[in-house]
C-alpha cells in the first residue's frame, strides 16, 4: 500500500483486525502496526506469542526484528507505560512537556495544551486548569499571557509531573461513575473499586460554551449529569 494516501491507515488497521480477528481482547491487541501479545505467565505468552507468529507467516506478514521485545513485563505503548500495576505516562515524553518556557504566542499555547492534553485522562480536572490558557485561544481574544496563564501552565506542567497510576478496566467488576459541575466546566471520574478502594480508570472534562454556562442555577443539576457525556466528547 502506498504511503500518503488518506485511506491508507483506516484500511491497513481493518486488514490487521480482520487477520487476528481469532485473537482479539484474548491475547492480542493491535492498533496500526503495533502488536501487544500478552498472558498472565511465561509458558500463557509463549503460547500465544507462537500462535500470533504463525498468522504472520500464513499471511505473509513482515516484523521488523529491531523493534520486537520478547518477554518483558512491562513496555511503552502509544505513549503509555503497561505493567502489571496499571497504566502510567511516557516520563521520556513528560520530561520535554516540563521544560517548555512560556508560550510567546497563540501557536505555542496551541501546541503546548495539544502535548499536554495527550495525556489529560491522567490529570483531573484537566479543562478546568486549562481554561485561562484554552480562552487565549479564542476569536478576536488579544495574546495576553497574565499572571493567571503562567498559574494555569505551570499548574498542568506540575499535574503531569505527578500523574496516578491508574487501571485498565476489568470488565467482572462494576464501574462508578462520580460527576461534578461548576458555572464554566463539567468533570468526571471513571473507577472501579478494588479492596473496596477506588482505582481511577479515567479523568474526563470539558469546558462549557456561552449557552450551556448561562443555564439557571437551578438547572446546576442536569449540568451535572451532563458531566456522562464528558466521555463521549
Amino acid at each position: 500500500m502506498p504511503f500518503g494516501l488518506c485511506n491508507a491507515p483506516g484500511t491497513f488497521q481493518r486488514c490487521m483486525l480482520s487477520i487476528f480477528s481469532d485473537y482479539l481482547e484474548n491475547c492480542i491487541e493491535v492498533f496500526m502496526d503495533d502488536f501487544t501479545v500478552y498472558g498472565s505467565s511465561f509458558d500463557a505468552c509463549l503460547d500465544r506469542l507462537d500462535r500470533v507468529l504463525n498468522k504472520c507467516i500464513e499471511t505473509n506478514l513482515v516484523l521488523n526484528f529491531e523493534k520486537c521485545h520478547f518477554m518483558v513485563e512491562q513496555g511503552i505503548v502509544l505513549g503509555h507505560i503497561i505493567y502489571s500495576k496499571g497504566i502510567e505516562v511516557d516520563p521520556a515524553k513528560v520530561s520535554v512537556i516540563s521544560q517548555l518556557p512560556y508560550p510567546s504566542c497563540v501557536r505555542e499555547v496551541r501546541s503546548f495544551l495539544g502535548h499536554a492534553g495527550f495525556y489529560r485522562r491522567f490529570v483531573k480536572e484537566f479543562s478546568k486548569k486549562a481554561l485561562p490558557l484554552s480562552n487565549l485561544l479564542q476569536k478576536d481574544v488579544d495574546f495576553v499571557f497574565d499572571d493567571r496563564c503562567k498559574q494555569a501552565f505551570d499548574c498542568l506542567k506540575e499535574a503531569l509531573t505527578t500523574t496516578p497510576i491508574i487501571q485498565a478496566p476489568d470488565w467482572t467488576v462494576p464501574f462508578e461513575l462520580m460527576c461534578d459541575a461548576s458555572n464554566y466546566a463539567l468533570g468526571a471520574v471513571l473507577a472501579q473499586r478494588v479492596d473496596k478502594l477506588p482505582r481511577v480508570i479515567y479523568y474526563a472534562s470539558r469546558t462549557l460554551d456561552a449557552a450551556q454556562a448561562s443555564c439557571p442555577s437551578k438547572l446546576h443539576y442536569h449540568r451535572e449529569r451532563a458531566s456522562c457525556h464528558c466521555f463521549c466528547s
